[in-house]
């Protein structure tokens, strides 16, 4: 295995690591009633999130994509 492919598996799996998280806060009280309120969740959760989406599929790319 290249060492491009085992630094995009290991962005993948940190980038899952992001995502769980941020899906797990999402059941917290405090972010539940700042849902409530305004209809959308916290700051930092997305931020958890979209970076974690965003690790998956650039960690994706690298573990896929071979160098040249």
């Amino acid at each position: 295995m290249s060492v491009t492919r085992l630094l995009g598996l290991g962005i993948a799996a940190v980038g899952i690591f992001f995502l769980v998280v941020g899906i797990d806060s999402t059941h917290a009280p405090l972010e539940q009633l700042s849902q409530t309120f305004t209809g959308k969740f916290t700051h930092e959760t997305m931020l958890y999130i979209a970076g974690g989406i965003a690790a998956i599929v650039a960690g994706g790319v690298l573990a896929v994509v071979q160098p040249r």
